[in-house]
């Protein structure tokens, strides 16, 4: 078997085992010229690109190593790795990523879900069952009653999560670009949530300013946007990178992700002090915030929720130890 987009396989223990056009042998040159190409995590990156290709399981692919794979499909896989050396990310590449447990659809539109982001909906979560303790009521795991927002929804990635965590619960998310929007509507739709859910472009909280109901198909007509004070949660991952810092970003980001999904400014935190004080308009009493942090913005944010309107003000730590999550309550 052929395959004119290498010169040798180099992998495996011997010439004619590397050389068959197997499962195994693909995956284990794949892994060689995804680390001779610098490419960070790069056994996982080779192993989804070959699944992609192969349109299997993770299971499938290690139970069937000795499985020979068509030509034409080994050109793709060869193309892909091209293409990943190149810079472009493993997730643009497969069209998906896997977040709070579902697969999302991510284009070169949509900020790809990292983990860390996770840790927005675990305090979300967490703060929402503690404010229910604390005023004596059971706990709404459902959602009943909520109103929230995402702001900078992007793939919508944390209102779908939390959509499916508060089956009850009615969201707003709101993003600045039109066609994350569509991604959005799109992940909505395939993991089934889009009937709780709506979707508004604008600038952080703006566009829900332009809004007057949020019609749901399983819900009367709810006054949620319009009004001063609505909503019960207010999450946001917002663009936090310093554009004076662009430089010292992975060529995968700098070069493929959404500017306006990434940069907050020249310093990385300027949009924070907009979010906030548009929070303070739209939460209820009690309602609570919960921001996701970048690196080193704390010092910069936190002063902002040291304010009259804000109290219970906590910090999470992702598991490097970095502060997270900033989360506080309105008064």
């Amino acid at each position: 078997m052929n395959f004119p987009q290498r010169d040798a396989w180099r992998a495996g223990e011997g010439s004619a085992e590397a050389a068959d056009g197997s499962v195994r042998a693909l995956l284990r040159e794949g892994i060689v010229q995804l680390r001779e190409g610098q490419v960070s995590s790069f056994t996982l990156a080779a192993e989804l690109l070959l699944l992609h290709v192969l349109g299997r399981s993770r299971a499938w692919l290690y139970g069937h190593p000795e499985e020979i794979v068509a030509e034409v499909i080994a050109q793709r896989y060869f193309a892909l790795l091209a293409s990943r050396i190149a810079g472009v990310p493993t997730q643009h590449l497969t069209g998906k990523q896997e977040f709070w447990g579902m697969e999302f659809e991510v284009t070169p539109d949509v900020l790809i879900p990292r983990p860390e982001t996770e840790h927005v909906i675990e305090v979300a979560l967490d703060r929402l069952a503690l404010r229910e303790v604390r005023a004596g009521r059971p706990n709404k795991n459902d959602g009943e009653g909520l109103r929230i927002a995402d702001v900078g929804t992007g793939s919508g990635c944390i209102a779908i999560a939390l959509a499916k965590d508060l089956p009850r619960a009615l969201i707003l998310a709101t993003d600045i670009s039109n066609a994350a929007l569509q991604v959005a509507r799109r992940n909505a739709e395939r993991l089934g949530v889009a009937e709780r859910i709506r979707f508004v472009e604008g600038s952080l909280l703006e566009g829900a300013k332009r809004e007057e109901r949020l019609a749901l198909p399983a819900a009367p007509l709810q006054r949620v946007v319009g009004d001063l004070a609505e909503f019960d949660l207010i999450v946001s991952n917002p663009p936090y990178v310093a554009r004076r810092e662009a430089k010292t970003l992975a060529r995968e980001v700098r070069e493929h992700e959404p500017e306006v999904a990434l940069y907050g400014g020249e310093e990385g935190y300027e949009l924070y002090g907009e979010l906030i004080r548009q929070a303070t308009e739209r939460l209820k009493p009690g309602g609570l915030l919960v921001l996701e942090l970048g690196y080193n913005s704390l010092l910069a944010v936190q002063p902002l929720l040291d304010a009259e309107n804000w109290t219970n003000v906590g910090v999470t730590n992702d598991l490097a130890g970095i502060p997270r999550v900033i989360a506080a309550e309105r008064r």
